[in-house]
Parts: structure tokens; C-alpha cells; sequence
């Protein structure tokens, strides 16, 4: 057996135990002396774990074996806490945390959610949900918490490393045509008829139509201006806030045939004051998620759209006919206030006047096609006649 008699040992210490094992232990960054977690069969072997130590320290890589024993649930539920989050990301966040992510990590501490743990967790979410997009953003979650763990040197290594896990494949979304876009606003009734046309045509978000007011449209020139966005919790509370990003604040010009619809919805709907709000409902109440949700529902079946078509498709629908009447990936991106940081380098030249010659272009497609059904309609008049 090696022995290191008459050797003098540089750095940490090894003792041999009653069991005839080695002990070795060795001095952090901060003074503290920690020993090895398992015990060594010779010196050599306990030397060799010493040396790995005082070459992490000496490379700034070592990690306190002590900093992981840090609660997940814990720590999780702080880190959501820390950044500041619209509402509705927050509510988000705490509904995946509670019902994807708690209930398999929350008893861990940070150090002991491995990858095979992670692989185990997300499996058992997809055979038990079927929810893939939920599932990948539970796992971005989870790995952004643990990211940060990284980075406060609680945990040496992110385990959650599967590739493409976090990604989502959402199906195409449905688009409706023209005619339908008008058959909606119709089957909704005056009161709501232009929400549906500024959610195709604007496209604007339903949150940020529940907050515009009276001040942010400018009838002579025929805008609206996103200021900020009223979201509706699951508690059904309205989160009053700012925009879903930066450049949802926007100036939003909208196509000629709007502005019957805009000057009639002022002077029957709007609240009467400059910060009154555009949308109301039948009792004077802010526009409701779901009190509307139910007559959307009525509406799209009297339509004849399919059970899968949300409010939210609309804006899929004016995106397409934006595009077809001529707008850029920039202009369309612009309209809809949809951005990334690289997005907003590639997007930021679609100015105003081009946002003008993309409504205009929106106008004349629109007119053309009730042109078209109407001339359809006035033939199928004049067979049945004959």
C-alpha cells in the first residue's frame, strides 16, 4: 500500500480512520474545511480527489457543496417574484409551477434535480397531459430557474439539457375570409361590430382593445394608438398595465372603409369622457372576457366557423390579408405590435406612411371582395328571376 511518510502535503489533509479508510478534506475559498463525501481506500486516491479540488479553486469553477441545499420550491417561487412580470406572465408562471413542476421538484433541493430527473418529468407530463405546448413551456420555465441557479453558483451544471424540449409546434391557426369577418361583426350585433373589425383589420390583441379609450382614436385621421393593455385574470380581475412588449405601443392606421363604423361606435358606445373607454358593455361595465366569450361563441356557430376559432384567429386573418394586400413581414410585424429585440432592429423602417399605404392597400382589398359577393349574390338574384 502507497504511503505518504515524510511527504509534506501542500494542500488539505488526509487522515487514516479506525476502519483502516482515508478521510481527506481540504480548505474552500472561504477558509472552511470541508471533507470529501466518501472516504478513499488509499492515500494516492485521496490525494488525487485533493488535487481535483485545489484545481477548481485555482480555476474558479468550485462550487460549495453545500450551496445546492437550497429549497426548489423555494427558491422557484422567489425567482418569480424577482422579476416583476405583466400579470398575466406571473399568473402563468405560478399555474405551470403548481400544477407541471411542484408537484415532482418542489420537495428536492436545488442540487438534487438531475437530468435523468428532468428526462423522468417531462415524459410523465407528456403521457399525462397530451399538452405539448404546455409541456414545453413548463420546461423553459424550469430551465430559466435553474439557469439562475447557475448563475448564483448554486448548482455547477443545468440539468435540464434535452434538445428541442422547449419548443412549441403550434398547429396552423385558421383564418376566416371577408365575408365571414363581416358575417361576425353582424351576428355580434352593433355594440360589438367593430371590435371584430379592429381585431382583423388593426389586428389588434383583445387586451389591448378592452383598454383603448376615447382619446387614443383620432377620427380625421383614422388611427387608434395603443397606449397600454387590460388583460382579464383567471380570477377575472383586469390587470391594467403596459403592452405585451415594447412595441405594442404603437399608432395603428386602420383602412378608409373603418371610419363609418369608428364614428358610429363614438357617438352610440364609447363612454363620453377623453378617458372613457371605447369598449363597454350593455350595463356601462369594462369589456368582460367571459360575458363576451359567450356570445362569441353563439356568434361563430350561427357563422358557420369551426369550435376552434378564437377571437385571437382574427388577428391570424389580418395578418394574411395584410400580407396579400401587399405589407412586408416588416409592416405586418409593425401593425400588429409584435417584437423581439432582433425584431425590433429588423422591423423598425416600416414608418408611418408606409403603415397608411398598408391600410389603404387592406381598404381596397376588403371593397373588392364584398365587391365580388355582392356581384355574386346580384347573379344568383337574377338566375333565380329568369
Amino acid at each position: 500500500m502507497a504511503n505518504n511518510k515524510g511527504k509534506r502535503r501542500t494542500f488539505g489533509a488526509v487522515r487514516k480512520l479506525p476502519s483502516g479508510r482515508y478521510q481527506a478534506r481540504y480548505p474552500g475559498p472561504d477558509g472552511v474545511m470541508r471533507p470529501a463525501p466518501t472516504t478513499f481506500a488509499t492515500t494516492r486516491d485521496a490525494d488525487g480527489w485533493l488535487a481535483e479540488k485545489q484545481t477548481e479553486i485555482r480555476r474558479d469553477e468550485w462550487v460549495d457543496p453545500d450551496a445546492g441545499a437550497v429549497s426548489f420550491e423555494e427558491y422557484a417561487l422567489r425567482w418569480v417574484k424577482e422579476r416583476r412580470l405583466s400579470a398575466t406572465t406571473d399568473e402563468l408562471y405560478r399555474r405551470l409551477l403548481r400544477l407541471h413542476i411542484l408537484p415532482t421538484f418542489g420537495a428536492l433541493d436545488l442540487d438534487e434535480i438531475t437530468g435523468p430527473r428532468v428526462r423522468s418529468w417531462r415524459s410523465e407530463r407528456l403521457d399525462a397531459t397530451g399538452a405539448e405546448t404546455t409541456v414545453a413551456k413548463s420546461y423553459r420555465l424550469l430551465k430559466a430557474i435553474l439557469e439562475t441557479a447557475c448563475e448564483d453558483e448554486l448548482i455547477r451544471r443545468n440539468p435540464c439539457r434535452i434538445r428541442g424540449a422547449g419548443k412549441e409546434s403550434a398547429t396552423e391557426r385558421p383564418t376566416a375570409s371577408v365575408a365571414q369577418v363581416d358575417a361576425l361583426a353582424g351576428a355580434l350585433g352593433p355594440r360589438w361590430r367593430l371590435m371584430v373589425y379592429l381585431g382583423a383589420y388593426g389586428p389588434l390583441r383583445p387586451e389591448e382593445l378592452a383598454e383603448l379609450r376615447r382619446k387614443d382614436v383620432d377620427l380625421d385621421a383614422l388611427t387608434v394608438r395603443i397606449r397600454q393593455a387590460a388583460p382579464e385574470l383567471s380570477t377575472g380581475q383586469r390587470a391594467e398595465g403596459p403592452t405585451k412588449s415594447l412595441a405594442g405601443k404603437r399608432l395603428v392606421v386602420l383602412p378608409s372603409f373603418l371610419r363609418v363604423e369608428l364614428r358610429r361606435h363614438l357617438d352610440w358606445y364609447a363612454e363620453k369622457e377623453p378617458e372613457g373607454l371605447l369598449f363597454v358593455g350593455e350595463r356601462g361595465k369594462p369589456f368582460r372576457r367571459t360575458t363576451f366569450g359567450r356570445k362569441w361563441r353563439r356568434a361563430r356557430t350561427t357563422v358557420g366557423l369551426p369550435d376552434g376559432f378564437r377571437f385571437y384567429d382574427l388577428r391570424h386573418t389580418g395578418h394574411t390579408l395584410a400580407t396579400r394586400s401587399g405589407a412586408t413581414l416588416k409592416d405586418t410585424m409593425v401593425r400588429a405590435g409584435q417584437s423581439t429585440e432582433r425584431a425590433a432592429l429588423i422591423y423598425q423602417h416600416s414608418d408611418h406612411e408606409r403603415q397608411t399605404e398598408v391600410a389603404a392597400g387592406l381598404d381596397q382589398l376588403v371593397e373588392r371582395q364584398r365587391q365580388i359577393a355582392d356581384d355574386r349574390a346580384s347573379g344568383t338574384d337574377l338566375a333565380r328571376d329568369a
